[in-house]
């Protein structure tokens, strides 16, 4: 059964078309996960489904009777009132009492146990929680749910996971959170360009079925490449004064000529910026730290790799950001100290992001900390390096107004990177991200030469980053070696690795054999390859000759046939030999790129 429809919905923002003739269909039972790059339109068709936007073109229909639940990405509530008052506003009054005791459980599952408190104490994460609660307790048969991991603690999202996995209706969700996306969802829609693109499966299979169709993509374009090269040879030896036959071969020469090409997916391209780094970086000596009495970090004591790869976890308000803030000398310890290295230079990815002034373009706001910047590839300038951010060039003389949330978030990254920090300090740096976007910063990460350290909700991104993980807890700080996955299975087994027992990068990881090997050509493909040009060469004289011999024997019909058969023949043969030319040229190309199977 049909739910909801969108019918070629349109959208657009400030001259920007974000959705262009987009249709939609949600089915009774569907879980579909949105993804797409920052500023493709994913919050926004979202907003247009729940009925909180109206499209400039286009018709959202649903079905009589359906009820809808939507979590906006910053929860709508009263300035005051109490959180248990504000989960329940939004409720027929006939089902406020019935729902109580429904809203208690969740809030105390999602960490909000007392539900006199203020609305108006609550954090950003703390807002998050109540508002997914006031979601889930809506009576619906459709779930709306924008960034609903964001802002929220890994346990949380793991609780999250469990009450949506119970959830009978149908659910949409724009999410980053890839183990989110394949634990919840059954389908995937991409947003790209204005377009809407839906695939069965999970994230898994959306990638895998991604990377066959980019694959096939790119080996047709190989081929229809190599045969045009052949093709536009064969035009310049002057084919055009050639017979009948001839032309359907300049008709396809000029079908190659015009074809359509597929346009290569948008990356962004992160290139590993870094100034030196001494011996000494970061030395952390038995610092505490407490807030309101609250104690978050107790005599704690730690040295900074230079190569470390720290990610850091553990509940809203234990004290993660205080840490970092600590590093960079903006809070200080109340006991201890915390010693720099002098040539240390910090990089500080602040979750709450820095005060834009929306009036500055783009490109100013880069140029205001450099206007070029040095790269293992050379010199990039500030233009340069935002095409690489995905800011096109008409983009970046946009003011900072026009970007949407996640836009601007990946515009702070650029600027943060652009001061070539050797120690990275990241405060929930995948928040607003869109998924390109962290997976192009989880593989510069990984070849970025200094110190980084993450606090981090996002299990997919901490298994990919960390080789340590810092868990805050009761005012102490424990270490444990491994990514987020060992981490996990390390706190419930509660076998607490020791300081004795840590690895260092190097030593951890190990070489694993893939199985693949390098492309080669077989012995006799390469005796073919190394003929095949002067075979189609003799092959093409051949039916030259025979065309004049067709030319000089009119009245003979005997022979007339014979050579007609014979011409047939070699054009067959010719073709296959063309089919294996092009397979042979494409081997060889990807050959000389050292490709492997």
């Amino acid at each position: 059964m049909i739910l909801l429809t969108a019918q070629n919905i349109a959208k657009t923002y400030m001259e920007r078309k974000v959705l262009d003739d987009v249709s939609f269909f949600l089915n009774e039972g569907d879980k579909i996960g949105i993804i797409g790059i920052n500023g493709t339109g994913k919050s926004t068709l979202l907003r247009i489904l729940a009925g909180e936007e109206e499209p400039d073109g286009g018709e959202v229909i649903r079905t009589n009777g359906i009820r809808i639940s939507y979590l906006p990405q910053i929860p709508e509530f009263d300035e005051y009132g109490s959180v248990l008052g504000q989960v329940l506003a939004h409720l027929p009054a006939d089902l406020m009492q019935s729902k109580e005791y429904e809203a208690k459980s969740i809030l105390d599952k999602l960490g909000l146990p007392d539900y006199d408190r203020d609305i108006s104490t609550l954090s950003g994460g703390e807002k998050r929680r109540a508002g997914i609660a006031a979601a889930l307790i809506q009576p619906s048969d459709v779930l709306l749910l924008d960034e609903p991991t964001n802002h929220i603690d890994n346990e949380t999202a793991q609780l999250l996971e469990d009450l949506l996995l119970r959830y009978r209706g149908a659910i949409v969700m724009v999410t980053h959170d890839r183990y989110f996306l394949n634990k919840i969802c059954g389908k995937i829609a991409e947003v790209e360009k204005g377009k809407i693109y839906v695939c069965d499966g999970n994230y898994s299979e959306y990638l895998l079925r991604k990377a066959q169709r980019e694959a096939d993509e790119a080996a047709a374009e190989r081929k229809n490449k190599s045969l045009y090269r052949r093709e536009l040879e064969w035009i310049s030896r002057g084919a055009r004064a050639r017979g009948t036959k001839s032309k359907d071969r300049i008709e396809r020469f000029e079908a190659l000529k015009n074809r359509d090409i597929p346009v290569e997916t948008e990356k962004l391209k992160l290139q590993s910026v870094s100034s030196r780094l001494g011996k000494k970086t970061i030395e952390i000596e038995d610092i505490s730290k407490s807030i309101d009495g609250k104690p978050l970090i107790t005599d704690f004591s730690y040295i900074i790799s230079r190569d470390a790869r720290i990610g850091i976890v553990g509940r809203n308000g234990a004290g993660k950001s205080t840490f970092l803030k600590m590093l960079i000398g903006q809070i200080q310890p109340e006991k201890g100290r915390i010693v720099l290295g002098d040539t240390v230079n910090i990089g500080y990815f602040s979750q709450e992001c820095e005060t834009m002034d929306p009036t500055v373009r783009v490109i100013e706001y880069i140029r205001e900390t450099a206007d070029r910047v040095q790269t293992p590839d050379g010199v990039v300038t500030a233009s340069q390096m935002l095409e690489r951010f995905l800011f096109t060039p008409e983009l970046q003389w946009n003011r900072i107004e026009k970007l949407s949330g996640g836009e601007r978030k990946r515009l702070y990254l650029l600027k943060i990177l652009m001061t070539a920090p050797n120690i990275l300090l990241l405060d929930e740096p995948t928040n607003d991200l869109d998924i390109t976007t962290l997976t192009i910063l989880e593989d510069y990460l990984e070849n970025f030469s200094g110190a980084v350290i993450a606090v981090s909700h996002d299990r997919y991104f901490l298994d990919k980053m960390a080789d340590e993980i810092f868990e805050f807890k009761d005012g102490q700080c424990t270490r444990y070696n491994g990514n987020y996955t060992d981490y996990a299975e390390k706190a419930l087994a509660g076998s607490l690795v020791g300081e004795n027992k840590f690895k260092k990068k190097s030593e951890k990881k190990e070489r694993v054999y893939t199985g693949k090997t390098k492309l080669r050509f077989s012995f006799k493909e390469q005796r073919e390859y190394d003929t095949i040009d002067d075979d189609i060469a003799k092959l093409e004289q051949d039916i030259a000759d025979t065309e004049k011999e067709i030319a000089s024997n009119n009245s003979d019909y005997v022979k007339l046939q014979e050579l007609s058969d014979r011409k047939e023949l070699l054009e067959q043969e010719l073709s296959e030999k063309m089919d294996r030319w092009v397979y042979l040229n494409d081997l060889a190309e990807r050959i000389e790129k050292g490709e492997t199977i």
